[in-house]
């Protein structure tokens, strides 16, 4: 095995390692308001402070690992990782539990960031690939887990469930992070042989960017939008699958199977549309996935509630074709500004996935609480991919970004 697949191996084992701490959430709601007097809307506003903790302390994270290489601070997530979740099974009050959650949302980001610069820097060449097989740990890995989340609540309670898996996600991450490195010049010679006859489908930049000179360009700000609007719906149903069911009447075997199912689809749709990218252009990609997003979300509001079996289908559908965002985003934006400093790059396009998390978690929770039905929020979200979409189509129009380009043009 060369070096750098070991280093993928070690980044996908731990986003793995992460996965539990967004994907299992919907798990401990009902068993958190039963053992608590705390509403929907206050306890989902925990799971958007762990994004936006996740997400919006990514740009410094991301600086310093293109500085100072993974390994220091991904043996720091590991240990935020293990007491923020953990602690949930032990504190009394919302306020702590609000801390404790945005902590493990800090360690998170150390994670992320570390592991996706793994895949921009290490394979210039299989870049959708590398960042679909990253992004499938932490959209997947979580599916290992449910059965045993499921029982444990089960068989004693919410509390142990969360105590028990923080301390085993916490220590494989801190040994996985060891085998960890940002690559030598040696490396990246051997990496750029490697991306000199690649496919003309994928639009490469030859400049590479500074976070300033990133920011200072219309094409970030394009993308960030995208992201925004492509997030909303899968943080929704990340957040709300399980009061959803509840809601439409779904068993809580189904909802089970649906969401081992639908993890499995989330990372298989990182992967495949990933490595699709490589061969047919990132932007063409972005289209077709985002309009089989749309259509998908509103087959999940039209059929979704009839049974188990279709609410399952139709979630796995949807899943399928939104995890593909976190394998996409990652390669258009070494794509477009270039690998040197991808973590920071792509840190500051992260951020918008916590803009995305307010409104798929608390705000939907309040729109339920005040409307009583889950179908406006849906269609919502089914419109914003669908204008994603359209974007992504004049994106592939543009010409790709210089540094020449000022604050004017972006204006």
């Amino acid at each position: 095995m060369t070096s750098r697949w070991l280093q993928l191996l070690s980044a996908v084992l731990a986003m793995v390692m992460i996965a539990n701490l967004q994907y299992a959430w919907t798990l401990f709601v009902r068993p958190i308001q039963e053992g608590t007097n705390w509403t929907l809307s206050q306890i989902q506003w925990a799971f958007t402070l762990f994004i936006i903790f996740e997400t919006w302390i990514m740009p410094l994270e991301g600086w310093l690992i293109d500085r100072a290489g993974p390994r220091l601070f991904l043996s720091v997530a590991g240990v935020l990782c293990g007491i923020g979740w953990s602690a949930l099974g032990m504190v009394e009050s919302l306020g702590a539990f609000y801390v404790f959650y945005s902590i493990a949302g800090v360690g998170a980001a150390f994670v992320y960031s570390g592991a996706i610069a793994t895949a921009l820097k290490w394979f210039p060449d299989r870049r959708g690939l590398a960042s679909g097989l990253i992004a499938a740990g932490f959209g997947s890995g979580s599916a290992l887990f449910i059965p045993l989340i499921v029982y444990w609540i089960g068989a004693y309670d919410y509390r142990s469930a969360f105590v028990w898996s923080g301390v085993i996600q916490g220590a494989i991450i801190i040994l996985a992070a060891q085998v960890l490195r940002n690559p030598d010049q040696r490396d990246l010679k051997a990496a750029g042989q490697r991306a000199a006859a690649l496919n003309p489908a994928v639009r490469r930049n030859t400049e590479q960017f500074t976070t300033p000179e990133m920011l200072r360009t219309p094409h970030f700000y394009g993308l960030y939008l995208m992201l925004v609007m492509m997030a909303t719906g899968g943080l929704m149903l990340t957040a709300q699958a399980g009061p959803l069911a509840k809601e439409w009447g779904i068993s809580l075997s189904a909802l089970t199977v649906a969401l081992a199912l639908d993890r499995v689809a989330n990372g298989a749709g990182r992967v495949f549309w990933g490595w699709i990218s490589d061969r047919i252009g990132r932007e063409t990609t972005m289209f077709v996935a985002f309009t089989l997003q749309a259509f998908f979300l509103l087959c999940f509001a039209w059929f979704g509630g009839r049974s188990g079996f279709l609410f399952t289908v139709t979630l796995v559908l949807t899943y399928f074709t939104w995890g593909q965002i976190f394998a996409l985003f990652p390669s258009i934006t070494g794509d477009y500004f270039g690998a040197r400093n991808s973590a920071s790059n792509y840190s500051f396009l992260y951020s918008a996935k916590g803009v995305a998390s307010i409104i798929g978690g608390g705000v939907t929770a309040i729109l339920f609480e005040r409307l009583g039905s889950w179908y406006g929020p849906i269609y919502g979200c089914a419109v914003l991919a669908m204008l994603a979409a359209l974007l992504s189509l004049i994106l592939r129009r543009a010409a790709l970004p210089r540094k020449a380009q000022s604050a004017v043009a972006v204006a």
